[in-house]
């Protein structure tokens, strides 16, 4: 059994050592690519396997064979394992290294053999800084020595979050310093070109402020920046210590450049205005590229490395912009061809994301995206300028018609303007005869109003006798009122008529109050102004308000003023004999109230009396005032 077991293991590694072939350094001119049985490939799960481990014949039984033209990694959490056969030939005097072309593998342990049987392990990944590489190149370059005679196998050990593929190129230094020049000489005209048109369009919208020119420079920045970031370029010259934002940068950017690529047409095919189904699919698209993007940072990370979800606005774009062609919009032509170009491009990148067989790996695959790219930015320029056209052509018709209306409105008003002048002497001629017939009547209406001054002049002579002959008798009957008052024959209705409202009243009693001088009885000023309420008097130095009623016989009472006048005129024609019945009667006031506000009136007249103030001859108002003590 042990020899069955034996002979099993060592028919196994035969086995794996016929079926992978060793590259030939003779016949590499200046690169071979490893792929399909060239490289082998160990899934390490546990992720633990040492380079003793894998490179024991134990382990030899374990390598596959690339069923695609590179192998990926399937799972982000394992470690992948790989090794290729390299025949060497010191008597070649070309130094040969080892480049791997994909910059976003986290982790690459590559392991040289030595004399001894031991191996010699070198680090390089995107979790460094590009400082630690020991060839300053956007790609991972390992130097091999060529000092032995036969077959060598290398070991390499992969780790990567997101997905990385194996893409592992042979190559001379002579062929990789040629091809790292002319590569990198092609980087300057491509970013060259994204930083002509970005600035040319930044001036264009400074100059016409038209939003497409701003949001077709915002996408070709973003075009920009995803292609170094892809490339590596950004990892070597703009961002060299961020890792953590190498990591996103190329996805971040190509949402960037998506969603102002979904803008742009929106705005260059006028769906806003023109087609607003189409700009809410637009919208949708947005909605939905930044949804998925926030899923992919937030929640579910292995959406983040997803690169053919861009196909979602681009088709978005190129519908609209098809739509609006076959409507006859002529502008969106070259949109749909720069974006037919684009979409080639996406796919051709999808068709390597997947391995399919009918898409090898090589430069023209690797670099096609960047190749469309350059088309679509010659495409959507050309849009931009048709667009320009198409208006100019829209402004010149426009003028055009503005010039003919311009001429048929000046032809309309030559002949509304002869219409006008005959209509204007008719008028004239008509106006005249009235103007003949207003001047006479005018005439004769001057001597009427002759006639009439002369009349007016004796009515207003008339007018002035009859105003003196008023005021007299205005005069006279206030003097018989009056008279009658004092004589004691008056009822309420024609005393009322003499202080018909509270306002008349007040009138009176401040003229017989202050009918002296006013002299502020705080602090004897005589200089006042008005005070709060109706004919009330402010001392202009200490500011005492002084009301009307105050020390009179009028002060606090409630009842309406014009009938406190009666009852004071009542009491005092009656000598104080009126009852209160009797008050109550006439003024149609409460017993009571009567009998209290006669009191306090009969108390007045008693202590004039008792002074020697009281005299029949001066009248009732005489009273109403208390005398300064």
């Amino acid at each position: 059994m042990k020899k069955l077991i034996a002979l099993a293991i060592c028919w196994s590694v035969c086995y794996a050592s016929l079926a992978q072939p060793a590259v030939a350094l003779e016949s590499v001119s200046g690169q071979h690519i490893f792929s399909f049985q060239e490289i082998q490939y160990l899934e390490d799960l546990s992720g633990k396997l040492t380079i003793k481990e894998v490179s024991s014949p134990a382990w030899n039984i374990h390598f596959n064979p690339s069923v695609t033209f590179n192998p990926e990694n399937k799972h982000r959490n394992a470690a992948y394992w790989h090794r290729v056969k390299v025949r060497l030939d010191p008597t070649l005097e070309t130094r040969w290294v080892i480049e791997f072309f994909d910059q976003t593998i986290d982790s690459i342990e590559f392991f040289i053999p030595t004399a001894d049987g031991e191996y010699v392990r070198h680090s390089y990944g995107d979790h460094q800084e590009f400082s630690a590489r020991p060839l300053k190149h956007k790609n991972f370059v390992v130097p091999i020595a060529n000092d032995v005679d036969g077959e060598v196998t290398y070991y390499f050990r992969l780790r990567s979050a997101q997905q990385a593929e194996a893409i592992v190129v042979l190559r001379s230094t002579d062929y990789l310093f040629e091809y790292a020049t002319d590569e990198y000489f092609f980087f300057g005209i491509f970013y060259g070109m994204i930083l002509v048109f970005s600035f040319y369009n930044l001036l264009m919208y400074a100059a016409v402020r038209e939003s497409h020119y701003l949001l077709y420079m915002l996408y070709l920045v973003g075009i920009g920046v995803y292609e170094m970031s892809a490339d590596g370029i950004a990892f070597q010259y703009i961002w060299p210590r961020a890792i953590t934002w190498n990591q996103y940068a190329p996805g971040i950017a190509l949402y960037l450049a998506s969603t102002f690529a979904l803008f742009f047409a929106a705005s260059v095919l006028t769906l806003r205005k023109e087609a607003p189904g189409l700009y809410k699919l637009i919208l949708g698209a947005f909605v939905f590229r930044t949804i998925f993007l926030l899923i992919s940072l937030f929640v579910v990370r292995e959406w983040f490395a997803v690169r053919f979800i861009e196909i979602v606005p681009f088709a978005a774009a190129f519908y609209a912009g098809a739509y609006r062609w076959a409507k006859g919009y002529s502008a969106a032509r070259f949109l749909v061809i720069g974006y037919s170009i684009l979409l080639f491009g996406v796919v051709s990148k999808v068709s390597l994301y997947f391995d399919f067989e009918w898409m090898p790996f090589g430069q023209l695959s690797h670099y096609s995206l960047g190749f469309c790219f350059i088309m679509e930015m010659l495409f959507l320029s050309f849009a931009i300028s048709d667009k320009i056209r198409l208006l100019r052509i829209e402004k010149a018709e426009a003028q055009e018609k503005t010039i003919e209306q311009l001429h048929e409105n000046q032809r309309l008003k030559d002949g509304l303007n002869q219409e006008l002048e005959e209509q204007v002497r008719m008028k004239t001629a008509q106006l005249v005869q009235k103007t003949e017939l207003i001047e006479e009547q005018n005439h004769r209406l001057e001597e009427a109003n002759v006639r009439l001054a002369r009349q007016a002049e004796a009515i207003a002579a008339m007018n002035t006798l009859l105003a003196r002959d008023n005021d007299q008798l205005k005069h006279d009957v206030a003097e018989v009122k009056e008279a009658r008052i004092m004589s004691k024959e008056v009822d309420f209705e024609e005393f009322s008529a003499m202080y018909p409202d509270d306002d008349s009243c007040l009138k009176f009693l401040a003229d017989i109050k202050w009918h002296h001088d006013y002299a502020c009885r705080k602090c004897g000023h005589t200089q006042y102004s008005a005070g709060k309420s109706p004919y009330s008097r402010r001392c202009s130095k200490c500011g005492y308000d002084e009301s009307v009623t105050a020390y009179t016989v009028l002060q606090n009472t409630r009842l309406p003023i014009n009938k406190a006048f009666y009852m004071i005129f009542l009491v005092y024609s009656s000598q104080g004999n009126i009852s209160s019945h009797k008050l109550s009667e006439i003024l149609g006031i409460r017993q009571s109230t009567c009998w209290t506000y006669s009191s306090r009136i009969k108390k007045t007249m008693k202590e004039r009396r008792r002074h020697g103030g009281l005299h029949l001859r001066e009248g009732w108002n005489s009273i109403l005032v208390e005398e300064d003590k």
